[in-house]
């Protein structure tokens, strides 16, 4: 969340939102240092991925995932996932599943930028066949016009 202040461009960071403590502040110089080399800011971290339950039927992953494919944060992404996930998440195998969940990890911001083609995406990513299955759904070539699924 950036906010502005009479005379620096201020960020306050997540935490602060919930907290007793005041804020801790990023001075414009902290902001600028968040950029990376494609130009693009990145005012979080990177989380750590949610623990999942290792006895997860494919069943309750499918719905997992489904609910989470659409309620992302970030309209884009959660029309680009969710509508994936409509299409191809019934038919994918449970290690097919685990990699697109591995992939819903990643922040919205970059998964949006990477399969749009405006970053550059990172080696892990490179050639997985979940990822390229993302890449050519999100270029729509049939022209579909797409609308978030109903749940």
């Amino acid at each position: 969340m950036l906010l502005r202040r009479s005379a620096p461009m201020t960020m306050i960071t997540p935490r602060a939102l919930f907290s007793s403590k005041p804020p801790r502040v990023m001075d414009h110089d902290d902001a600028r240092d968040n950029i990376d080399p494609d130009g693009f800011q990145t005012p979080y971290t990177n989380l750590p991925p949610l623990p999942r339950d290792p006895d997860e039927s494919l069943q309750t992953i499918r719905a997992r995932l489904t609910y989470q494919s659409r309620k992302r944060g970030i309209l884009e992404t959660d029309l680009l996932l969710s509508t994936f996930a409509k299409e191809f998440l019934g038919k994918m195998t449970l290690d097919e599943c685990k990699r697109f969940d591995k992939f819903m990890d990643e922040p919205d911001w970059d998964i949006y930028y990477w399969v749009t083609g405006k970053k550059e995406v990172p080696e892990r990513w490179k050639g997985d066949a979940i990822f390229e299955k993302i890449v050519k759904h999100a270029k729509n070539e049939g022209r579909v016009v797409r609308q978030m699924p109903a749940l």
